[in-house]
C-alpha cells in the first residue's frame, strides 16, 4: 500500500502569510552593509525569492517553509548585493590584506593574531588597522551568508545529501571545517557572530549585550569573518 502524499500547500497563501520573513531578513542583511546599499531593492529582490519558494516547495522533503523560503530570499538578496558590487577596489584589496596578514601571523605564530599583531604585520597602526576592519565589514568577499549560498542549493541543504559521492564528502569536509574553525575564534568574536547569525541580533543590539560601540561590533564582526577565510583559504 502506498502511503499517501503530503498535500501542496497553496504558494500565493505561503507567500502571503511569509511577506514579513523577508523585511527581516532585508534589515538583518542591512545591518552589515553600507548606507549605500537600498533596503527596497533587497526587499524587492527578497519578495522575488519568496515567490520562487512558494512555487518550488515540496513538503514532502520535511523542511519547514520557512527555512526553506529563507534560504530562497537570502540567496536572492546576495544576488542582488552582487549584481551592484558597491564595493571599490581599494575595498576588496584590503580585505584580502587583513585576511591574508591574520593568516600569516597565525601560521608563523601558532596562534589567534591580536588586532595589534595584525596592525604591524599590515605596517599600520591599530586605528588604521580598525577603520580598514570598519571599510571592509560590508565587503562581498566572505560571510557564512556567502559560503552557504557558494556551496549549496537550499534543495541540498534541506535534504542533506548530494548526487555525486564525491561532492557529498566535499561539502561535508568544508561544514565540518567551518564548525572547527568557529570553534577556535576567540571568544569575543565567536559570541558576536552567534549573537548575529544564530540569535539575528543587529549590531547595535549586539553592542547593547557588550557594552561597546556598534561600530566595534562591526570590526569584531569583520575580523571574525576574515580570520575564518584566513584559515579555510585551502577549501
Amino acid at each position: 500500500m502506498y502511503a499517501k502524499a503530503a498535500p501542496r500547500p497553496d504558494s500565493r497563501q505561503l507567500v502571503e502569510d511569509h511577506a514579513l520573513l523577508v523585511k527581516r531578513i532585508a534589515h538583518h542583511l542591512m545591518a552589515r552593509l553600507p548606507s549605500s546599499v537600498n533596503l527596497e531593492d533587497l526587499i524587492q529582490s527578497g519578495m522575488i525569492g519568496l515567490l520562487e519558494a512558494g512555487s518550488n516547495y515540496d513538503p514532502g522533503k520535511g523542511a519547514s517553509f520557512e527555512t526553506f523560503a529563507g534560504i530562497r530570499i537570502r540567496g536572492a538578496m546576495l544576488d542582488e548585493v552582487r549584481r551592484g558590487d558597491w564595493s571599490p577596489r581599494s575595498v576588496h584589496r584590503n580585505a584580502r590584506r587583513v585576511a591574508e596578514a591574520i593568516r600569516g601571523v597565525e601560521i608563523r605564530n601558532g596562534g589567534d593574531a591580536p588586532d595589534a599583531v595584525v596592525a604591524k604585520e599590515l605596517g599600520v597602526s591599530l586605528e588604521e588597522y580598525h577603520a580598514m576592519l570598519q571599510d571592509t565589514s560590508g565587503s562581498r568577499l566572505f560571510s557564512l551568508d556567502e559560503l552557504i549560498e557558494e556551496h549549496g542549493d537550499a534543495d541540498s541543504m534541506i535534504k542533506g545529501h548530494w548526487d555525486d559521492p564525491s561532492e557529498a564528502a566535499s561539502r561535508d569536509g568544508l561544514a565540518g571545517a567551518i564548525a572547527a574553525e568557529v570553534s577556535r575564534l576567540p571568544e569575543r568574536e565567536r559570541l558576536v557572530l552567534s549573537l548575529y547569525y544564530d540569535d539575528e541580533l543587529n549590531l547595535k543590539e549586539i553592542g547593547q549585550v557588550l557594552e561597546v560601540s556598534e561600530s566595534r561590533v562591526s570590526q569584531i564582526l569583520s575580523q571574525a569573518t576574515k580570520r575564518l577565510r584566513a584559515r579555510l583559504s585551502g577549501w
